[in-house]
């Protein structure tokens, strides 16, 4: 079953760096299964792509979040020019 990004969201950092490597070991098992003709539900390597790709985007949203404050604190202008 695919990861709901609500899930993702509830991780810790750790816990997503983990999530990844064992889909990264399951995905790369469903690939040589399906070079040797033995997998028995090809969408699944599909549904395991999409996963990594939600912890992708959700790692990345948490590191955006963090890095804007800083910006802002450096005494970068925020407000639109007129």
């Amino acid at each position: 079953m695919a990861l709901k990004p609500r899930k993702i969201r509830e991780m810790s950092a750790d816990e997503m760096s983990k999530q990844l490597g064992e889909l990264k070991l399951e995905l790369s098992k469903e690939r040589a299964a399906s070079e040797v003709g033995t997998v028995k539900n090809p969408g699944r390597i599909r549904s395991i792509r999409m996963s990594l790709a939600r912890i992708h985007t959700i790692m990345n949203e948490k590191k955006r979040q963090v890095a804007a404050p800083k910006e802002n604190k450096a005494g970068k202008n925020t407000e639109a020019k007129k």
